[in-house]
């Protein structure tokens, strides 16, 4: 996320629940560096497509930073995911080391620490060093034992939100959308993808440029937002992150797909090679059927997040063309089915 300007204090302080406003008065009481507990900045960071996110800091004396900061969460819509099972997680990632800290919950969002890195961009993706740092960590991330049911989320998950698109859209929506013939597509995946020998992993399923930081001089990345992870195929969550190098979400249209930049077979397969050289053990894995697997699990993430923006252009605020971004997917989805599983 980066920066979009402060804005006007009194307008964007007001957007902040009072619940929110007690914790970060309350944190800041706790630090005797802070000088003015009053003097809270509050930056709104753009590239959140589900909640809304604040950088909250307070000049400080003595400290390295100059500055006391933490991460404002304010949760938009959950009709996706279970908000106390992304709760449970964050704790559990927190208690491990593997990303931010809380510091506090309120009924709509919570505080988090603030992290001192930077998010990549779009660019950093494709950067070979970057690329290869980004596999390590997903493989470190796919191997925590997150306590939960161990079983393949993604056809359940996709079921679920085409019955929120159906519920949401209108009848010209469901039509133009193909709605009613979502089911048989989805049963069709899961046919071709059903049984064999698949490694399963807590899978972050959103891991887009804005959910991965990276400090540039301990070159550390840490993952972060987890309200869509679960356990799945290890195959879908590189299929997801491919998917993601299409976007970049800081641009005048955001919105905008650019599937020119799927990474080719050639950096696949280096991605792939590097996420499992990275770990002690091989686990067996049949390297070049995973690489046919990602490509059937990117049919899987095209249909999910096409069914994200249609129920997101009825139940979010945020300035992003959901309808639009839904279009892209579903249309790279039908354009990638007859290459991907035949006629």
């Amino acid at each position: 996320m980066v920066e979009a300007g402060r804005g006007e204090a009194l307008e964007i302080f007001s957007r902040i629940p009072q619940e929110a406003k007690d914790i970060l008065h309350d944190l800041a009481s706790r630090w005797r560096d802070v000088e003015d507990h009053a003097a809270m900045e509050v930056v709104f960071l753009t590239g959140a497509m589900t909640n809304e996110v604040y950088q909250i800091s307070w000049p400080s004396r003595g400290h390295v930073a100059s500055h006391r900061a933490v991460l404002l969460r304010i949760y938009g819509a959950d009709f996706f995911f279970d908000r106390e099972d992304e709760i449970r997680t964050f704790e559990f990632m927190s208690h491990c080391g593997h990303g931010p800290r809380l510091l506090g919950r309120f009924d709509k969002g919570r505080v988090e620490e603030f992290i001192h890195a930077r998010t990549l961009s779009a660019h950093d993706l494709r950067e070979p060093e970057t690329s290869a740092l980004i596999a390590a960590n997903l493989r470190e991330f796919h191997d925590l034992d997150v306590p939960g049911p161990r079983n393949i989320f993604i056809w359940t998950r996709l079921r679920r939100w085409l019955k929120l698109a159906k519920d949401f859209a209108s009848p010209e929506e469901s039509a133009d959308f193909c709605l009613d013939q979502m089911e048989d597509e989805i049963s069709r995946l899961e046919m071709e993808l059903i049984g064999g020998d698949q490694r399963l992993g807590f899978c972050h399923n959103d891991l887009q440029y804005g959910n991965i930081m990276i400090d540039d001089v301990t070159r550390t990345l840490t993952i972060i937002d987890y309200e869509y992870s679960s356990y799945n195929p290890i195959a879908f969550d590189l299929a997801n992150h491919f998917c993601e190098m299409a976007a970049d979400y800081h641009t005048e249209t955001p919105h905008v797909l650019d599937f020119t930049r799927y990474p080719d077979p050639d950096e696949r397969r280096r991605f792939a090679e590097a996420y499992f050289s990275s770990g002690k053990e091989v686990y067996g894995v049949d390297l070049e059927k995973l690489l046919v697997d990602v490509e059937k699990y990117a049919l899987a993430s095209h249909l999910l997040w096409g069914l994200w923006g249609i129920v997101s252009k009825h139940v979010n605020n945020i300035n992003f063309d959901y309808g639009e971004y839904a279009r892209q997917r579903f249309e790279q989805y039908w354009t990638r089915k007859p290459i991907v599983l035949g006629p």
